[in-house]
């Protein structure tokens, strides 16, 4: 039977999800953001919602440097702390509100090399190849250079252009820079980088995010081994040595189907060694970014009314299609409730966040204020294709021919945890109490467990009962009776983005004899809370329309739209014989999609091809149960 209740205890909620307390709309003043710039007295047993960024790449990645980022580790933690910092296109560029924690992830790989090269004073800058690469000024020019590097990416490709010192001076600058721009209470960040496997341009990357100020003196990069599982081979070796680290596979999208491929990168089938070796080294997985969000495919839930947002289609730095079986989140963790099903090990377990990837130093992850990922080549709107050029392109057509125009303002990721530190912020990854949205500041919580009741909305010290009786976003459940077990979730919009529309579960299970969608695992969406205080449909599990509409002439919204959505919920569907795993989604009511507003900056018409509003989101991470 579902059972939903909207919470009318502004203050109540507030406090449920560790916000401060103010007179007015829920999530007003204080209760707009995460806390940050004030030290907490002593960490808080309920945990508070820190928003950060786990991917950010700076002049050290050779790419970032091609594209004419000078910015430093340094610049990107002033920009994460709300200072203002230059684009590679001659503009300033600043958050509304400063994170909590950021982590600098430059290309393990020829790691500062090109800013070596571009340094007269050194050796690698005689090198004949330095000059194509460095010297590139046009636009044109940039991405011929970035193509003209990639051939020396590969294992036993790069004798001759590539100096492990260079590689060890900067890795040392980036692991000072976040030591010593730490700030515990405050502001967090985490010593990083990237693992850029891409195997024919198949995306298999990786940030590795170490959970204390040591580091080994050089990254474990591609150049090693383009195989995954050799990085957590080395990780395990770090671990062994007392530096502790978990690897978060990103764009999975565009890995046409390698990244959740249901055999190892040698072709040989899992086993329970493979699983737990994965579910070591990365509990973790980022479902959405710039490149695209990796939640769910159309082809892979067509009954999903919201699967097709923000799809990036191509694999990366391609204009080829990349497979979606295999490349999407949502189908990953279904395969692994079948495979513990099936042969009792799940490699696939992942909680989830979200990330930007960007390749100046700074998160551009709000629409109305998004500069794009890869600097002076997507810095304005005409080079992103999102404004029409001046003049007509080489065979007459209006808008730049690239990809970038299919890119997001995404994303960040929240984490729950007692305090603003690198210890309590990794353990909350370890354990998976995360969440990833697709820009917004939206908080969302999730619990579940038997003991949980629809009384406890109303409660006061719900969230101190709540994990008393039940598990958090990332836990297990087992199987206690045939009854379902009670699910609490609630979300508070970000004051600064559109309100809510929609709080839904997404559920996915094994079928008891192993026959079903997905081969074997099926899944459903339920809205269980919605704006206005409407009511489910308890025939189709969803939500009326709310009116919600968007000029996109000047990006003005109207309609209804909820501050808050909190739901007591029991499954109606629920069998105490089969696998199951649930998450939460809520949807923002539509707003302008980044392109629109381009267009309507520069006065014209918005992109006819594009999309030209979008549904801000934010997911949890999963809660399993086991029969």
């Amino acid at each position: 039977m579902l059972r939903a209740h909207q919470l009318v205890l502004p203050c109540l909620l507030a406090l449920l999800l560790a916000t401060a307390c103010t007179s007015g709309e829920p999530g007003s003043g204080q209760g707009e953001g995460p806390q940050h710039t004030v030290a907490t007295e002593a960490p808080n047993p309920l945990r508070n919602a820190y928003f950060g960024d786990t991917h950010v790449h700076t002049r050290y990645s050779f790419d970032a440097f091609i594209f004419a980022t000078r910015a430093t580790p340094d610049d990107a933690y002033r920009y994460a702390r709300g200072e203002a910092i230059g684009h590679p296109s001659g503009y300033q560029v600043q958050l509304e509100e400063p994170l909590d924690f950021y982590a600098v992830t430059d290309h393990g790989m020829f790691l500062g090399m090109l800013p070596a090269m571009a340094d007269p004073t050194t050796e690698v800058s005689k090198l004949g190849v330095a000059k194509a690469f460095i010297e590139a000024k046009t636009i044109d020019e940039r991405r011929a250079a970035f193509q003209g590097i990639r051939p020396y990416l590969y294992p036993g490709k790069y004798e001759g252009i590539l100096d492990k010192e260079v590689v060890r001076s900067a890795w040392a600058e980036i692991v000072a820079s976040a030591n010593r721009n730490n700030d515990p209470g405050n502001f967090t960040t985490f010593v990083a980088y990237e693992y850029t496997s891409g195997p024919d341009s198949q995306n298999l990357h990786r940030n590795v995010i170490f959970r204390g100020d040591r580091a080994p003196d050089i990254p474990f990069t591609r150049l090693d081994s383009q195989n995954p599982e050799e990085l957590w081979a080395w990780m395990d070796d770090l671990r062994d040595q007392g530096m502790e680290a978990l690897a978060i596979p990103h764009n999975s999208n565009g890995s046409n189907g390698q990244m959740f491929e249901l055999e190892t990168f040698d072709g040989e089938p899992l086993d329970a060694a493979y699983a737990q070796t994965r579910m070591r080294n990365e509990p973790l997985v980022e479902i959405s970014q710039v490149k695209g969000t990796s939640d769910t495919h159309p082809l892979l839930s067509p009954n999903d009314e919201w699967a097709e947002f923000e799809i990036f289609p191509y694999k990366i730095a391609t204009w080829v299609d990349s497979n979606p079986n295999g490349s999407y989140v949502r189908q990953a963790l279904m395969n692994g409730i079948r495979l513990e099903e099936e042969l009792g090990f799940n490699p696939y377990k992942f909680g989830i966040i979200a990330a930007s990837d960007t390749h100046t130093g700074a998160s551009s992850v709000v629409e109305n204020n998004f500069f794009s990922k890869v600097g002076l080549l997507d810095g304005t709107p005409q080079a992103r294709g999102s404004v029409p050029l001046d003049e007509p392109g080489p065979n007459g057509e209006p808008y730049a021919e690239v990809y970038y125009r299919l890119w997001g303002a995404a994303g960040l990721a929240g984490v729950w945890a007692e305090e603003n530190t690198r210890e309590s912020l990794y353990d909350a990854f370890r354990r998976k109490e995360t969440f990833g949205t697709s820009g917004p500041r939206i908080r969302v919580r999730f619990f579940a467990g038997r003991e949980l009741t629809a009384e406890l909305t109303s409660d006061p010290d719900m969230v101190e009962k709540a994990y008393a009786g039940g598990v958090p976003m990332g836990g297990e459940l087992t199987n206690q009776g045939d009854e379902s077990p009670g699910f609490l979730a609630w979300a508070t919009r970000d004051a600064r983005s559109a309100p809510l529309q929609r709080l839904q579960i997404i559920k996915a299970w094994v079928e008891a004899d192993g026959v079903g969608e997905a081969g074997g695992a099926a899944e459903r969406v339920y809205d269980i809370a919605c704006s206005g205080g409407a009511e489910v449909d308890p025939a189709t599990h969803r939500c009326p329309d709310n009116g919600a509409s968007v000029d996109t002439s000047d990006c003005s919204l109207s309609g209804d739209g909820a501050a808050d959505l909190q739901a007591f919920w029991t499954d109606p569907d629920f069998d105490s014989s089969q696998r199951a795993f649930y998450y939460v989604r809520a949807l923002e009511n539509p707003t302008c999609r980044w392109s629109t507003w381009d267009a309507v900056r520069a006065g014209v018409e918005p992109h006819p091809d594009l999309e030209q509003t979008l549904q801000e989101r934010a997911w949890t991470s999963p809660i399993w149960y086991t029969p």
